[in-house]
């Protein structure tokens, strides 16, 4: 078990947790009487000779537990090294992380204090009212490949990178902020159709008028939206074309990559953390990998911009 001094140090130490000693208060006093609710159903839902609370007691506190997921998601610890760490055994690291990192995945991106967006449809609705620009992207993670003679064993591989991977579509606003990050899809599902079973054709040809800007991947969907969503320039001669245009159409493209620029550093933000880089567990756990990194990323964005402080 960790000591008092120790635990100090991970906790004021933001390259150890990624997060700022403020923002790790917070996640305490947020996640905390969550993760005790959640604790208390599961003892009174099946049957017990004795009443709740008796018996030996967790050696690894709450606050351990989410030090300990923080460690994990932030550097890729692995659970051995966790469970030395902490003094306990590593299924108790691996039950620890279990618990507590879908509860950060639930919680959404921080935009400001007390305003977070958990779904598609809230910050499409955000984006309106402000009138903002979202810029959108699709991301990889490498991931184990599955085992010989599974089912469906070749759609983990991309068509991109041609590695097994699982993708996840990335939403920030005009600097880079992250607003979404969706759940995962297998490696072979492309951007516009990760896109469109998401809903997000349907949300923006319904709701409000803004700009989304998106890669040569999404094009398409500019039409289906009525023009909210911006791709690169088509290229409309193949051949001999006269050497104006093809200044032209540079000039056009290298416009809209600057203006896409900010989802780019938002992803390289997102993959800072370990967990995100590269998967070896297990591929279920990806969804809420993915957006429990997104949540504390947000959050500790929000945190800096309105602090001013620089962490």
């Amino acid at each position: 078990m960790v000591g008092a001094g120790a635990r100090e140090l991970i906790v004021a130490e933001c390259r150890i947790t990624g997060l700022s000693l403020d923002v790790v208060a917070e996640l305490i006093a947020e996640v905390g009487p969550w993760w005790h609710e959640q604790h208390h159903t599961r003892l009174t839902a099946r049957q017990r000779r004795r009443a709740v609370g008796a018996g030996a007691k967790h050696k690894l506190v709450f606050v351990d537990r989410l030090l300990a997921t923080l460690v994990n998601l932030r550097h890729g610890t692995t659970h051995d090294v966790l469970a030395c760490w902490f003094g306990v055994d590593r299924s108790t690291i691996t039950r620890a992380i279990g618990e507590v990192r879908p509860l950060l995945a639930q919680r959404g991106c921080t935009v400001a204090p007390g305003l977070r967006l958990c779904t598609l449809s809230e910050v499409i609705e955000h984006l309106g009212a402000d009138s903002g620009t979202g810029v959108i992207d699709g991301t990889e993670i490498r991931v184990r490949r599955p085992a010989a003679g599974r089912k469906d064993r070749d759609k983990f591989v991309s068509g991109k990178t041609k590695q097994n991977a699982v993708k996840s579509m990335v939403l920030t606003d005009a600097k880079g902020r992250m607003l979404f990050c969706s759940p995962v899809q297998p490696g072979s599902c492309a951007d516009i159709t990760q896109a469109r079973q998401l809903g997000l054709v349907k949300l923006l040809a319904d709701g409000p008028f803004i700009e989304i800007l998106a890669d040569a991947g999404y094009q398409g969907m500019g039409t289906q939206t009525g023009g909210r969503v911006v791709t690169p320039p088509h290229r409309k001669f193949r051949k001999n074309a006269p050497a104006c245009y093809e200044e032209r159409h540079e000039l056009q493209r290298k416009a809209h990559s600057s203006r896409r620029i900010p989802v780019e550093h938002g992803i390289a933000h997102l993959k800072n953390w370990r967990a995100v880089t590269r998967h070896l567990g297990r591929r279920e756990h990806m969804s809420d990998i993915v957006q429990a990194v997104a949540g504390l990323l947000s959050h500790q964005q929000t945190a800096t911009r309105f602090s001013g402080s620089r962490v």
